[in-house]
């Protein structure tokens, strides 16, 4: 008897012990608990150790605090021109009041995709084709002010709305890709003109240098030719004046040599012949001497004393 007794003892420790160790709570970061005592709300607890009363006390639910994304299935809507398309979204949302979240609704998720889908509905009716494929900024932004104004009694807070993809008809498809290939089509016309426009201009230009460098060069050349001429000019005049000087220079020297050898006036007319035949230079077939030789030689002898004045 008293071992059946013992034994009853000690399996009646070891449950209360783990009674004990079952109302002992850890609760993570980022979570939650909400306590029921007897079905009604008791409290939440956080990060922590915490006790909970046996039987009487339990966790009606564990909330996650971290920010959490949900994706939702495309969803059917009309333009404001009749354009019917299909619109995916990506919510993300935190919870901020786990008692809300636990008491405010049944199913929270999907309470939130049907809000999305009637929201998104309002908002794309009001928007034509063209302004839904390029206000998604706007649509974000409408989107979630209406989404956390309808979760906060919820305990949801929407911290994001993202409209993941805009899926039109495929004719309204074929049609925008025939739009954006026209487009395409039509700037790389604008570039290539544009590119030969400039093209056009730089060519024109270049042939300007050219032409302004070639009547440069052409300038530096006529100035350096004309230079070039005036020097052989004047090396040729100077060259005609020695000549003429050399010459005049013989004529007094052979008049000084005859005067110092002592000619006669014969010889001095025979010398004078001999200038006029010079002076023909052959080229005249006659040569005129005048009847008064002794002209002729009174004239040289003038030129004599010219001579030896100059020598003076």
């Amino acid at each position: 008897m008293f071992s059946l007794f013992s034994v009853f003892f000690v399996i009646l420790v070891i449950l209360a012990i783990l009674i004990i160790i079952s109302c002992i709570k850890v609760v993570r970061q980022a979570q939650a608990l909400v306590i029921e005592r007897l079905g009604a709300y008791q409290a939440t607890w956080g990060t922590g150790i915490h006790f909970k009363l046996p039987i009487f006390d339990r966790v009606a639910r564990k909330v996650d605090l971290k920010e959490q994304v949900v994706d939702f299935a495309p969803q059917p809507v009309i333009t404001k021109d009749n354009v019917t398309m299909r619109i995916d979204t990506v919510v993300f949302y935190q919870i901020t009041d786990p008692k809300m979240f636990c008491y405010g609704v049944a199913n929270p998720i999907m309470a939130i995709e049907n809000l999305t889908a009637t929201t998104l509905r309002n908002i794309i009716g009001d928007l034509e084709l063209d302004q839904t494929l390029t206000s998604r900024e706007t649509i974000n932004t409408k989107m979630r002010a209406s989404l956390d104004v309808a979760t906060d009694p919820w305990g949801i807070k929407v911290n994001r709305v993202e409209l993941k993809n805009i899926i039109p008809p495929a004719a309204i498809q074929d049609a925008m890709e025939k739009q954006m290939k026209a487009e395409r089509e039509r700037r790389e016309a604008i570039l290539r003109a544009e590119g030969e426009k400039k093209s056009t201009i730089l060519v024109a230009e270049g042939n300007k240098e050219s032409a302004i460098l070639d009547a440069e060069a052409e300038k530096q050349a006529a100035i350096l030719r004309a230079e070039a001429q005036k020097e052989a000019m004047i090396r040729q005049a100077e060259g005609e004046a020695e000549a003429i000087l050399k010459v005049q220079q013989a004529n007094a020297d052979g008049i000084r040599f005859l005067k110092e050898a002592g000619a006669d006036e014969a010889v001095l007319t025979m010398k004078s012949l001999e200038a006029f035949e010079k002076a023909a230079d052959g080229q005249a077939t006659k040569i005129i001497i005048p009847s008064e030789i002794q002209g002729i030689a009174g004239l040289v002898k003038s030129v004599v004393e010219v001579a030896n004045k100059e020598e003076k």
